[in-house]
């Protein structure tokens, strides 16, 4: 009976070391940084009159996340990227007030800082981006204004708003972009565009970490983009 009551102990003793081990193991390593899949996003459908469509470049791509905390008594900016971001972007050469954007989606899972620890905080605790359905954060216009009734000049920047749903996680909320884009070549789109949300906003919560202290609300969200001219088929 004591043989078969230690045989027991010694399996349980195993399964909460099985269990912890790799419960330790997830919050160590937040997860993988690897896709799960290609980034991809819905694709716009042009229609005869609607003009030039442009795809975003991911190689040349870049969304960014800055926010600011103190680091061991220190004011420390904090900088999260990732080339992962996908969209459609429809540019009516004749009347710019006509083009349209599409979905643009990022693969959260991809963002990066200078800390291999703030990285496993953001996919396990943060964005947790490691489980599949957190895996990509998408923006989803609904409005653009600002944009001139005119043709599109090549080498002339134009600025303008984009309104629309950014989702994080399980929570979507209406954001407004501020963007600069400029037609530089018949096949080549460049931009940036910048927007002001909150932590708050979306429920994401920082751990606590030995040294980091007074992290900001707000967050910037930035894209730097390129996309190419996609050839009409056929």
């Amino acid at each position: 009976m004591k043989r078969r009551n230690v045989i027991i102990l010694g399996g349980v003793i195993l399964l909460v070391l099985i269990v912890g081990g790799a419960a330790f193991a997830v919050w160590w390593y937040g997860g993988t940084a690897t896709p799960s899949q290609p980034i991809s996003a819905e694709t716009l459908e042009p229609q005869a009159d609607d003009g030039s469509l442009f795809r975003i470049n991911q190689e040349l791509s870049e969304v960014r996340f800055i926010i600011h905390e103190e680091l061991f008594g220190s004011p420390k900016e904090v900088i999260g990227a990732t080339h992962q971001v996908a969209g459609d972007i429809l540019v009516n050469l004749e009347n710019a007030a006509q083009s349209r954007v599409g979905e643009i989606r990022i693969n959260a899972r991809t963002l990066e800082t200078d800390d291999e620890n703030r990285n496993r905080a953001l996919r396990n605790q943060i964005l947790q981006s490691r489980q599949d359905e957190f895996e990509f954060i998408s923006f989803v216009p609904t409005a653009i204004s600002g944009l001139p009734e005119a043709p599109v000049t090549i080498g002339e920047p134009v600025t303008f708003e984009i309104t629309g749903d950014l989702t994080v996680r399980h929570i979507t909320n209406p954001v407004t972009f501020e963007v600069t884009a400029v037609l530089v070549a018949e096949d080549r789109l460049e931009g940036s565009a910048t927007a002001m949300v909150t932590r708050d906003a979306y429920e994401l919560t920082i751990p606590s970490a030995p040294g980091v202290a007074n992290v900001t609300n707000e967050v910037d969200l930035q894209i730097s983009f390129v996309a190419n001219l996609v050839e009409a088929e056929g």
